[in-house]
C-alpha cells in the first residue's frame, strides 16, 4: 500500500489545522508523528484514514483519490483518541460485535488478540469497569485483530504500564513484519524513536521530517 498526501490543507471553522502538508507512507514501515497537543497529529491521522477529507490538496491510496474514487483506505485498523466501546459489554463481546461487520475472524482469533494485548480473553468484566489501561489495550486489540493493511494508532501508549508498553512495541514490530503500513503518534520521544522507522514532526499543522529538524 502507498498513501500519498499531496499539498493537503484542512480548514475547520476558519482555522487552518493542516497547512499544505505533503508526505508519503508505504507498507512495511512504521511512520511516527511527533508534536504537542493541537499540532495537527490527530487531524492528519483522520485525513489519512478517510474519516475526514481535505479542504485543499488530495490524498491517494494506491493511486485512488480518497473522497472521490475511494471512501476509505481498504482494510484499515484505527485507534484514534479514546477507545469507544459499549459500556455494558465485556471486552470479548465488544470485539465480537466489531468483528461481525466484516465477518473475517472467528472467536478463537478474538481470544488470541485479547491475550496478545495482555487482557484476560474470557474475563466477563464490563467495559465500563475497565481501568484506563485495560480500555487502551482493548482499543489496540480492536485495531489489530483483523490484520489490517493500514494501522493507525493515535497515542497507543497512553495509560499503559511498563508491561503494556513492551507488548505494544512487540505488536508494532510484528505488524510491520507482516507488511502493514503503520502510522502512530506518541508523546514519549524515546519510545517513538524505538518504534518508528521514519518520524515526522508536526507544528501548527505543518510537517517536516526529524532529519530536517536536526539539520
Amino acid at each position: 500500500m502507498l498513501i500519498q498526501v499531496e499539498n493537503v490543507s484542512k480548514v475547520i471553522k476558519g482555522n487552518v489545522v493542516i497547512d499544505h502538508v505533503s508526505a508519503e507512507f508505504q507498507s512495511g514501515k512504521v511512520f511516527g508523528l511527533r508534536g504537542i497537543n493541537g499540532s495537527g497529529k490527530t487531524m492528519l491521522m483522520r485525513l489519512i484514514s478517510g474519516l475526514i477529507y481535505p479542504t485543499e490538496g488530495r490524498i491517494t491510496v494506491d493511486g485512488k483519490i480518497l473522497g472521490k474514487e475511494l471512501a476509505f483506505p481498504e482494510n484499515t485498523g484505527i485507534l484514534i483518541e479514546n477507545p469507544a466501546f459499549l459500556d455494558n459489554y465485556s471486552g470479548f463481546a465488544n470485539l465480537k460485535l466489531l468483528a461481525s461487520i466484516q465477518d473475517k475472524i472467528d472467536d478463537e482469533q478474538i481470544y488470541a488478540t485479547l491475550d496478545r494485548v495482555g487482557l484476560e480473553p474470557k474475563n466477563r468484566k464490563k467495559f465500563k469497569k475497565y481501568s484506563l489501561g485495560m480500555k487502551q489495550k482493548l482499543g489496540i486489540a480492536g485495531a489489530v485483530m483483523e490484520k489490517p493493511k493500514l494501522l493507525i494508532l493515535d497515542e497507543p501508549a497512553n495509560a499503559l504500564d511498563e508491561e503494556g508498553i513492551e507488548r505494544l512495541k512487540r505488536i508494532v514490530q510484528e505488524e510491520k513484519e507482516r507488511g502493514a503500513l503503520i502510522v502512530l503518534s506518541c508523546h514519549d520521544s524515546a519510545l517513538l524513536n524505538e518504534m518508528a522507522d521514519v518520524i515526522y514532526l508536526i507544528e501548527n499543522g505543518r510537517l517536516r521530517t526529524q532529519e530536517e529538524d536536526a539539520g
